[in-house]
């Protein structure tokens, strides 16, 4: 039987005695009260016999808002398109009709409905100004997602042109120009200049920039403020689950993250699940990728004590549902990276939050703890480019050692290779290549007479401006070879091909390292001062390959260079490989595993002892606010030798201008 408040709702809905207004209010209460299908009867009745009504598409547009909520997304489509019909100008219908498209696997209907509104919107208003830079943000977005970069970045710069203060299209903007290895990569145009770029940029963005930790620091710290924000009512206040049993029994420890399937995290991932002591520690994996099971997060889903999908789930839902699981310890595995749920961990779901493995850096949050990583990564005093507590690892990377390799070994010819060269590879993403590492590659080229360099593909735009930059360096563009994506087997099963991995900087190599050291390829890499730019030089150096981490540009070429004029010396490090591949740090998994609960359990003793750290975010804005305005498409710091006396020199200049509080710096006396 229908409740007093819906039959009363449906009785003037009849009677046309139901306004659009009165009509969201009521709708509202049943959604909190009564749930979808009192919500779906009252809009379906109100519409049936309110045809006349001037308001009609208002009701069908919040209609159309309910059934996406409630996964209804044909009917949505319905709903928003008679809203259309009944009233063309009506943008944030057009608008939402473009997302349930692209939802429902028509991508091009999107982008025409969005191009619609940017058509429509010629009369200078701010509503139409609004509408339109989000008309157009929609349509760089899916233009992005099918790699379509040039067309997305054009987008992004008329959005950017209406409205300059955007920092999710700059940040989008900023993107694009690394993945098609644009250089510069801050860019100024009409309206934009380089400090409204600089001041949108991302983490992600920011750590391939530049090679400068504390800017890095100072980075994610204005993106957590303006990007995430505040949790808001969502926040956990008391953690009583968690609290029950403490050391005296299995921790509950929980992983956070939207990789554990087919990607680079839950490659290295798998096997951890595998070999974790269930004596000690309860496994909960929360996963919020995108739906659908592949072999990778089968396997996952199998080797954990508890697996839950969060898609669907509001954060302030899956916050509470973490902390009703009891979570002692929630591992952060995404960072700042696709598809993570930064703002369910602000609302603090466990007592304890870890930052590992996902992102290659500081979170620089009020709410993450400590931050996994082992010496080399975060040598001792390298400390301060951190908001968390350090705690390390023997070698911070885990490794699946039971990853597939396509048993059919593919040969030079099939990949397109020279027979007899000397073959340089790097198998990172475009966005990770500047021009600085671009220009070394080019040098060593140069001085190999007859080397090629082996990448990965990309976009045919950032192949042609690779090879255009080649050409105009005097390096033939053949010698520049593009492999295709392929499945991880048959990827894996190819690098032998290679003679020598060549790292990028200042964002190196993580897993496509790990892989290539697994299948014999030995690597070569420049360490810089940063998270990212260190991994590398972690995960040689755990294979037994100390060597072969350089520490300035000059031995990274140089040495480059004498292995590719005697590729015979490469066979000692080929055979070092495979015959540590068994008993190396780097593949020594179990122990990984044993350390890092060793890891838990001290985290939590801090806890109950009272000492859980708290992060230091102290200073962060004056260095973002120095940082960006450096102009790092143009200096490398790595060449700067006194780090800390450049930084010392920039804050000086600025604390004569505007005092800095004495007691307020990460460098002691920075400012004088």
């Amino acid at each position: 039987m229908p409740s007093e408040l819906l039959s009363a709702a449906l009785e003037k809905s009849v009677n046309g005695a139901l306004s659009v207004i009165e009509l969201a209010r009521v709708t509202e209460m049943l959604r909190l009260t009564e749930g979808r299908d009192s919500v779906v009867a009252l809009f379906q009745t109100w519409i049936d016999h309110n045809d006349g009504d001037p308001l009609l598409f208002a009701a069908l547009y919040n209609f159309a808002v309910a059934q996406t909520d409630y996964q209804d997304l044909s009917g949505a489509e319905a709903s928003y398109e008679r809203a259309i019909a009944l009233n063309p100008d009506f943008m944030p219908a057009r608008i939402n009709l473009g997302r349930i498209q692209e939802r429902l696997g028509s991508s091009g209907q999107a982008v025409l409905q969005w191009k619609e509104i940017v058509d429509r919107l010629a009369t200078v208003t701010g509503g139409a100004i609004t509408h339109k830079t989000i008309a157009l943000n929609q349509i760089a977005r899916v233009l992005e997602f099918n790699n379509q970069d040039e067309s997305a970045e054009t987008a992004l710069r008329q959005s950017l042109e209406l409205d300059p203060h955007q920092r999710e299209p700059a940040q989008h903007l900023i993107a694009l120009r690394q993945r098609q290895c644009k250089w510069p990569v801050i860019e100024p145009f009409e309206r934009v200049d380089h400090d409204l770029l600089m001041g949108g940029i991302s983490p992600l963005s920011m750590a391939v920039l530049a090679d400068d930790p504390m800017m890095q620091l100072a980075a994610n710290a204005h993106y957590n403020r303006r990007d995430v924000g505040h949790p808001g009512s969502g926040l956990v206040t008391s953690h009583w689950a968690a609290r029950e049993g403490g050391l005296s029994g299995r921790l509950r420890i929980g992983y956070l993250s939207s990789d554990l399937r087919m990607h680079a995290v839950g490659f290295l991932m798998a096997e951890v699940f595998e070999l974790h002591d269930r004596d000690r520690v309860e496994i909960f994996a929360y996963y919020t990728g995108p739906d659908g099971e592949d072999s990778q997060q089968a396997r996952i889903r199998g080797s954990v004590d508890h697996w839950l999908s969060l898609n669907g789930l509001d954060d302030a839902t899956a916050a509470r549902r973490i902390a009703d699981d009891g979570i002692h310890i929630l591992v952060d595995v995404n960072g700042y990276t696709r598809d993570g749920r930064t703002r369910l961990v602000a609302m603090r779901p466990a007592p304890v939050i870890v930052n590992w493995l996902g992102f290659p850096g500081s979170m620089a949050s009020p709410y993450h703890h400590y931050i996994i990583a082992d010496d080399w990564i975060v040598p001792p005093g390298a400390e301060i480019y951190f908001s968390e507590t350090v705690l390390r690892l023997p070698c911070y990377q885990p490794n699946d050692r039971k990853r597939v390799v396509s048993p059919t070994a593919p040969t030079r010819a099939d990949a397109g290779l020279p027979e007899d060269a000397m073959v340089y590879c790097c198998f990172n993403g475009t966005h990770k290549i500047n021009r600085f590492t671009f220009e070394r590659w080019l040098t060593i080229l140069a001085r190999v007479p007859g080397s090629v360099l082996w990448l990965l593909d990309s976009t045919d735009t950032a192949q042609a401006r690779l090879r255009d930059s080649a050409m105009r360096h005097g390096i033939a563009e053949d010698r520049l070879i593009f492999a295709p994506k392929a499945a991880n087997p048959d990827h894996l099963a190819r690098y032998p091909l290679a003679d020598l991995f060549l790292d990028t900087l200042p964002y190196g190599a993580h897993t496509t390292a790990s892989d290539a050291l697994w299948m014999g390829v030995p690597m070569l890499t420049l360490s810089g001062r940063s998270f990212a730019s260190r991994v590398s030089g972690s995960l040689l150096r755990a294979a037994g390959l100390p060597e072969m981490v350089c520490l300035t540009p000059d031995e990274y070429v140089d040495r480059a260079v004498a292995l590719g004029r005697n590729r015979p010396a490469l066979a000692p490090y080929r055979e070092r490989l495979r015959a540590g591949r068994d008993s190396c740090l780097l593949f020594d998994t179990a122990t990984l595993v044993h350390r890092l609960e060793d890891l838990y359990r001290g985290m939590w003793a801090d806890f109950e002892a009272g000492q859980l750290p708290r992060p230091d975010l102290s200073n962060l804005d004056v260095y973002f606010e120095i940082g960006g305005t450096q102009d790092y498409d143009n200096i490398e710091l790595q060449s700067v030798s006194d780090y800390e006396g450049w930084w010392r020199e920039k804050l000086a200049a600025r604390d004569a201008v505007r005092p800095i509080p004495a007691d307020h710096r990460l460098w002691p006396d920075a400012g004088r």
